[in-house]
C-alpha cells in the first residue's frame, strides 16, 4: 500500500504545464527526435503512464510545446495600433523565438492546420488587411509571403547557428563569415561578378538586421500595391 500512495502523490504532482515545460527543455537540447515519453518520464521522475494521463501522444505534446513558444510572440502586439509596426514586431519576435528554440522552425511548417501556425498567420494577416484596400486573394498572398519568409529565414538562421556551434574548429561566427567572404572574393570575376561585389556585405552583415530589411521590402511591396489600386 505505501508504494502505491507514493506513486499517486508523484502523479498528482504532475500537471500539463509542467510536462510541457520539461518537453520544451528536452526539445531545446535534443530536438524533436530526442523527445520521447521515456526521456520525459525520466526527467520528471515518474512513469510514462502518468504522462499519458495528461498528454495523449507526441504530436499533442509537440503542439503544446510549440504553443508555449509562439503564444507570447503573437500576444505581444495585441495593443499595437500601427499594423506595419505590429507585423515587424511579430516577425522579429518569431525570428528570436526560433533562434532560441530551433526545433520550432521545423515544427511550425509541418502541418498547416496546427493552432500555433494559424495564430501566427492570423496575427500577420489581420494587420495586412488593415494596411490597405487589398482583395482577399491579395491579402492571402501577401500574408503567405510574409509568413513563409519569416519561417524560412528564421529556420535557416537557427540551423546555421547550430551548425556553427558544432564546427568550433572553424572559429566563431565572425571568423566563419570572413572565411566565406574571402572565398567569394576569390571567385571568377566574369562568372560571379555580383557575388564578388557582395563579399564585403557578407563579411559585415547582421542576420537579424538583414531579416528585418526583408520584412520591410515585403511591406513596401504591399504599400506599392495599395497605391497602384
Amino acid at each position: 500500500m505505501p508504494p502505491t500512495r507514493r506513486a499517486e502523490r508523484r502523479t498528482d504532482a504532475l500537471s500539463t504545464d509542467r510536462i510541457v515545460e520539461e518537453a520544451v527543455a528536452i526539445l531545446d537540447v535534443d530536438g524533436a527526435a530526442g523527445l520521447t515519453f521515456r526521456a520525459l518520464a525520466t526527467r520528471l521522475n515518474t512513469g510514462a503512464g502518468a504522462i499519458y494521463h495528461h498528454v495523449a501522444n507526441k504530436d499533442e505534446l509537440l503542439g503544446a510545446a510549440t504553443s508555449v513558444v509562439v503564444e507570447p510572440v503573437v500576444s505581444s502586439v495585441v495593443d499595437e495600433d500601427d499594423p506595419a509596426r505590429a507585423i515587424r514586431t511579430v516577425a522579429v519576435g518569431m525570428f528570436d523565438a526560433i533562434d532560441a528554440h530551433p526545433w520550432v522552425g521545423g515544427q511550425l511548417p509541418r502541418e498547416a492546420g496546427q493552432e500555433s501556425l494559424m495564430r501566427f498567420f492570423e496575427s500577420i494577416g489581420s494587420r495586412v488587411v488593415t494596411l490597405g484596400a487589398l482583395s482577399s486573394r491579395e491579402a492571402f498572398d501577401a500574408t503567405s509571403a510574409l509568413v513563409n519568409y519569416v519561417l524560412g529565414v528564421a529556420g535557416q538562421n537557427a540551423e546555421n547557428a547550430q551548425t556553427a556551434r558544432t564546427r568550433t574548429h572553424l572559429g566563431d561566427r565572425a571568423t566563419q563569415l570572413a572565411a566565406m567572404a574571402d572565398r567569394w572574393t576569390d571567385l571568377d570575376p566574369v562568372e560571379f561578378p555580383f557575388v564578388r561585389q557582395m563579399a564585403a556585405a557578407l563579411r559585415d552583415h547582421d542576420d537579424r538586421d538583414q531579416f528585418l530589411a526583408g520584412i520591410d521590402l515585403i511591406l513596401a511591396g504591399i504599400e506599392a500595391r495599395r497605391r497602384d489600386d
